[in-house]
């Protein structure tokens, strides 16, 4: 049997202390809503101030000086399951925070929602309470600093097609892809055109291409898109097989990092049954296993 005997220490009112000059000069600043450090004879500023330098043992020059209010954490400790009388009822750090224009770091509780956004050198400030009466509980904790927003964005317009680009659109419903035959260059052209930009010369006949074609060039794309399959994708010059010009879709089915000049692809579709005079009938284009294509 163990013997034991619970003993309580208490001060009925609390216990009552002298600050001092210099530790009372700095509460009585937090309850001002600011915070101030003490210089040394070597000019060093202290946060939280002393009255006597910690390097040397002599006494602090008197100087006091206005630090912060933000400042960068340089070490911390996650607390994942705050107790009772800790600052915050809440996940948080307690961090060894160097206010701006400080020598030194003081503790303090950092309330950064997640564990993942805690790292030396984030930037935080004070959440300074309502109600302030000139304790380190002043500050109820520090909070970080607003580095980025984000800002939804989003544009709508109706496109009309002209003759051209309403034929091509047309091919595209049914599956196909429509291009055109320069008379005078015979070169290729895809989408559909009225007039050949090389020759000048108007354009008449119309080509049927198919939906296999070999990347020329691309760019992998690390910004989300509705459209890609996924971050990062990629988005090509595809040049189908007879045309002479590239035309631009993405790729899909592949790691962007796999995805190189020469591949052979073809495009995706979506169901038959879903397409109308649009690009988005194709997801995008994948490969088609055969080997690259000398470019």
């Amino acid at each position: 049997m163990t013997l034991q005997a619970r003993h309580v220490l208490e001060f009925p009112g609390g216990y009552t202390r002298t600050t001092g000059p210099v530790i009372g000069r700095f509460l009585t600043e937090l309850r001002d809503g600011r915070v101030v450090g003490v210089r040394t004879a070597g000019g060093r500023t202290l946060v939280p101030p002393l009255e006597y330098d910690p390097d040397t043992g002599d006494a602090v020059t008197g100087e006091f000086v206005e630090v912060g209010p933000a400042g960068t954490v340089e070490s911390w400790s996650w607390v994942h399951t705050p107790r009772k009388g800790h600052p915050l009822d809440r996940p948080f750090a307690w961090a060894m925070i160097r206010l701006d224009g400080a020598d030194t770091a003081l503790v303090h509780a950092v309330d950064a929602g997640d564990v993942k956004a805690m790292r030396p050198g984030l930037r935080v400030r004070p959440r300074w309470r309502a109600e302030r009466t000139g304790q380190i509980t002043d500050i109820e904790s520090f909070v970080p600093e607003i580095t980025k927003i984000v800002s939804p964005v989003r544009g709508e317009y109706v496109l009309k097609p002209g003759l051209a680009l309403s034929r091509f659109l047309e091919g595209v419903a049914e599956g196909v892809f429509i291009g055109c035959r320069c008379g005078s260059c015979h070169k290729v052209y895809v989408p559909h055109r009225l007039s050949c930009p090389e020759c000048g010369v108007t354009i008449t006949e119309e080509v049927e291409l198919p939906d296999t074609g070999t990347i020329t060039t691309f760019a992998i794309n690390n910004l989300p898109d509705p459209r890609a399959p996924e971050v990062p994708f990629v988005s090509a010059y595809i040049l189908l097989d007879g045309s002479d010009v590239p035309m631009i879709a993405l790729v899909g089915g592949v790691p962007a990092h796999e995805v190189r000049q020469g591949m052979r692809v073809r495009a995706v579709w979506i169901p038959e049954g879903e397409w109308t005079p649009s690009m988005d009938n194709i997801k995008w284009f994948a490969p088609t296993g055969e080997p690259d294509a000398e470019l």
